[in-house]
């Protein structure tokens, strides 16, 4: 029988020793969100500013506060050079000051979330992951915990995975754990999770929330975005029965539906009795609910977020957020004001999967307005890429109503979108649709 005790010691060091591990010229892969290692990245970057390590690229999904106050401060990004695969606040910030020096701060790869580990792995060929996981349990495993997503595929495949043991990082079942044999160094950082506050809602979210609401059956399998609106959509659901939860991220709007028993799983097609995520962020109840759950289940993105397994889902229901909306029914979720601002993330992944359900419902949401409703939302073309294209689209909600483009002519789209819009801005969209031909 094997010692695994006696493994996990030998590969058990300092931060410091295990960041000297990874090489000038490593593509090191780092965890998503709440999996980001803070005692090995503030190692890395302590490397970094000392000079001792250069010409890292560092790739990655939805960095946060951990990552923006070590290894993607703006001062090293001419030695460890962000690779994001998902934008937010931290590569805005960084891109802002970047562009006023007439210089680059963080590279933009676009992909769809299912294929990152594919990427990462095979095209990019990342040779070193850095994470979180929790304590090792009898067998030698640990858990990725709030992370699987990309992580387990770049665990499989990277010469080096130098992992942070965190006794606050639950133990999550499902496809989601790599042994210690695997794993070049072990470093224990025992640190309170980061927590995800929750957007404050708006009454047009509200409006939205029990449109959407007004969607879904009894007995529908959920899959949420992130931010105020889907929060306001799992509040509208607190009168449905057996509800069952296929998503990527897993919410705390989520858990609150699980822990009032409206979600059960028990009419689930797929995965019956089991609510299915790859990766979550929330607050430590949220953690806490999924430590040693076994009715909740993390699996790789590849998995999750594949079109032809979210469609064995049963009257499947994905809502996401959008940023514009065209009138033919594109959508752009992830470009603001001539850059990049997120990224494509999974949406087209559940609005393709949730359509082909049986029964299913992909929904697409969003405020008629925007900038303190001096701007639309329902614009007669979109400002950056499509992000769902007008063949995939199908239900699309704003605070003034809910139309099924499906089947839908393109005077006729254009028509229901344009009654989705604010009412102040109809009449100049009903003038750009006869110009464009299509009224």
């Amino acid at each position: 029988m094997t010692d695994f005790a006696a493994l996990y010691a030998e590969r058990l060091t300092t931060p410091e020793a295990a960041a000297a591990l990874i090489p000038s010229g490593a593509k090191v892969a780092m965890a998503l969100g709440v999996g980001q290692p803070p005692a090995l990245l503030k190692a890395l970057a302590d490397r970094a500013e000392a000079r001792q390590v250069g010409d890292i690229n560092l790739y990655y999904l939805l960095s946060t506060a951990i990552a923006g106050e070590t290894v993607m401060r703006y001062e090293l990004t001419d030695r460890i050079r962000p690779h994001s695969l998902f934008h937010g606040a931290i590569e805005r910030k960084l891109e802002a000051r970047a562009i006023e020096e007439g210089r680059r701060a963080v590279w933009f790869v676009p992909t769809g979330f299912q294929q990152a580990p594919r990427v990462l792995t095979q095209e990019i060929g990342v040779d070193t992951l850095l994470a979180t996981v929790s304590p090792m349990d009898a067998e030698g495993y640990f858990s990725f915990g709030t992370n699987t997503d990309y992580a387990l595929a770049v665990s499989q495949s990277a010469q080096r995975v130098i992992l942070e043991v965190n006794p606050h990082m639950p133990r999550v079942f499902g496809d989601c754990r790599v042994h210690v044999s695997q794993v070049a160094a072990l470093v224990e950082h025992a640190a309170p999770l980061l927590e995800a506050g929750k957007a404050p809602q708006q009454p047009q979210d509200r409006a939205i929330g029990a449109l959407i609401a007004g969607l879904v059956e009894d007995g529908a399998t959920l899959q949420m975005g992130i931010g105020a609106l889907p929060d306001a959509v799992c509040a509208a659901l607190h009168d449905h029965r057996d509800l069952g939860v296929h998503t990527e991220m897993l919410t705390p709007g989520l858990v609150e539906l699980m822990k009032a028993g409206v979600v059960t799983n028990a009419r689930k097609t797929l995965h019956p009795g089991k609510t299915v995520f790859t990766f979550s962020m929330g607050d430590r109840s949220t953690y806490e609910f999924l430590h040693e759950n076994s009715a909740v289940e993390a699996y790789p993105v590849d998995y999750v977020n594949d079109p032809a397994v979210i469609a064995r889902n049963d009257r499947m229901v994905s809502v996401n957020a959008t940023l514009q909306i065209d009138l033919f029914g594109a959508c752009c979720s992830e470009y603001l004001n001539g850059r990049q601002y997120t990224a494509a993330g999974g949406q087209l992944d559940f609005v393709r999967g949730a359509t082909a359900s049986k029964g299913g419902k992909s929904i697409i949401a969003c405020h008629s307005t925007a900038a303190k409703g001096t701007a639309s939302r329902i614009v007669a073309r979109l400002d950056g890429p499509a992000t769902t294209p007008r063949n995939d689209i199908h239900y699309v909600v704003t605070e003034h109503g809910a139309v099924n483009l499906k089947g839908l002519t393109d005077d006729a789209r254009a028509r229901a979108l344009i009654g989705l819009a604010a009412p102040e801005f109809r009449e100049g969209l009903e003038r750009e649709a006869r110009a464009m031909g299509l009224l």
